[in-house]
């Protein structure tokens, strides 16, 4: 009886788990677009990691999770980066990195995918929805993922002398993928 509970157990389907990608840094982007005195800036980030695991058939088993080196934005202007670093921002001496780690993913309405998760930036840390466009070609894949996120909601520029700024800024990731694990 054992052994036949035991071969019936072996004919059950194993369950799926998402593919490993790995990120190939010198093609990829994590970028941010904001606005001062209304004129528009982007900027990016150098320095990130990202552990992908994405089946686009089985969403149940995809995660995300990124994390940045908040020292390494560069808005091609030097003021407004030592800005960014400096305690009304990213205050990087105390918090140098923010992390993204996805909880679930979903089809939208639209037919699109969103990842749900958390980011922390600062000492705050907050939902997060990112819609999610992933391409395919075997041993290659694409990632593109956007998101728009409430500057205050993370503690940053919330002093009167900030004003200035946009209440939005735009992220956009762009990272170019190879299988592996």
């Amino acid at each position: 009886m054992l052994r036949s509970l035991l071969f019936m157990l072996c004919l059950l389907p194993l369950p799926a788990s998402a593919r490993d990608w790995q990120v190939d840094p010198a093609r990829s982007t994590l970028a941010f677009q904001g606005s001062y005195d209304g004129e528009a800036f982007e900027g990016r980030f150098k320095t990130f990691d990202a552990r992908i695991a994405y089946d686009p058939a089985d969403l149940t088993t995809a995660k995300f999770e990124v994390t940045v080196d908040l020292a390494s934005a560069d808005t091609g202007n030097a003021e407004r980066d030592d800005t960014l670093e400096g305690g009304d921002f990213f205050a990087i001496a105390k918090f140098p990195k923010a992390r993204f780690v996805t909880e679930s993913f979903a089809k939208a309405a639209d037919g699109s995918v969103e990842a749900r998760g958390t980011l922390t930036l600062r000492d705050r840390t907050r939902p997060v929805v990112l819609k999610v466009t992933f391409a395919e070609t075997g041993e290659a894949a694409t990632l593109d993922v956007s998101t728009t996120l409430a500057r205050k909601d993370f503690g940053l520029g919330v002093d009167k002398d900030w004003d200035g700024i946009g209440a939005d800024v735009k992220v956009t990731g762009h990272l170019v993928l190879r299988a592996g694990g």
